[in-house]
């Protein structure tokens, strides 16, 4: 690949737009090749320099020549108010770089693309600054100067490993040291079995039919078989019987209802009695009294 050393000189400024209401702009400018912040290189601030401040900054840059050549750089100077309270960009300029080395390949009135200016001479330009909005203010004085290009051999590729284009050999999985399995191979010498097995697959149920359960001696909670046998699982549901109740209750009821019952006879027969006296004549003197 081929570069070019370009060597820039940032001059001065004149006749921009005063960013700042109250005090002098303080100004500085910042330059980079296409904007790219890795190649960016700043000016000192000029102080209370207003409108119009003065550099005379070098800088250094080197360029890739085939894309110079082909118009995919561009030379990008941002110049910015220093404030205390925040930068303020006050205008930038964009110059190609093919129209600078375009400008320095004229020799003797012809151009040849070739040729480069004598390193001691150097090309001072002058470019309209545009505001953010993009209207001109003031004017940009910078000098440049390319160098002789020289070639720069491109890095060899990645080398590969060695053996990494070979097809990747697979090896029999092995058993760990201590397990009882270690060196056995896969697959086995006799080769997988063959299924199903030659004498088919057993018959289910089987012909004797399948054992009863519970088993006759088991584990687990002690059961009691309803005829004797002994078994496991759970044990035995327990039946809960509801308490009886005492005859206390009943007896007072009897009671009461004698009483009552008592009661009821003796009126009845008091009633009566009254009756057969009246109908024998009336009531004597020990009846009602009127």
């Amino acid at each position: 690949m081929e570069f070019r050393p370009l060597d820039v000189t940032v001059l001065s400024a004149k006749g921009l737009k005063d960013v700042n209401l109250m005090t002098k702009m303080d100004v500085y400018a910042v330059v980079s090749i296409s904007g790219d912040p890795r190649t960016a290189q700043k000016t000192p601030v000029d102080k209370d320099c207003g409108s119009s401040p003065k550099w005379h900054f070098p800088m250094k840059f080197t360029l890739d020549d085939a894309a110079a050549h082909a118009n995919r750089l561009t030379l990008v100077f941002k110049i910015m108010s220093d404030r205390s309270l925040g930068d303020r960009e006050v205008g930038s300029v964009h110059v190609p770089v093919k129209e600078l080395l375009d400008a320095a390949s004229v020799v003797d009135g012809k151009k040849s693309d070739d040729v480069a200016p004598p390193p001691a001479l150097e090309n001072v330009m002058s470019y309209c600054v545009r505001t953010p909005k993009g209207k001109p203010k003031g004017t940009l004085e910078f000098s440049y100067r390319f160098g002789e290009k020289y070639t720069v051999a491109a890095p060899p590729p990645p080398t590969t490993a060695k053996g990494a284009d070979e097809p990747v050999m697979a090896y029999p999985a092995m058993a760990h040291p201590g397990s009882s399995s270690a060196g056995a191979a896969y697959p086995p010498p006799g080769g997988y079995p063959h299924y199903p097995p030659p004498g088919g697959y057993p018959q289910y149920p089987p012909a004797g039919g399948y054992p009863a359960y519970p088993p006759q001696v088991g584990y687990g909670y002690p059961n009691q078989h309803p005829h004797g046998a002994q078994g496991y699982g759970y044990p035995p549901v327990q039946q809960v019987k509801p308490p009886k109740k005492s005859g206390g209750g009943k007896f007072g009821l009897g009671l009461a209802g004698g009483l009552l019952g008592g009661l009821l006879i003796g009126d009845m027969i008091g009633d009566a009695a009254e009756m057969s006296a009246y109908d024998a004549g009336g009531f004597d003197d020990g009846g009602f009294d009127f």
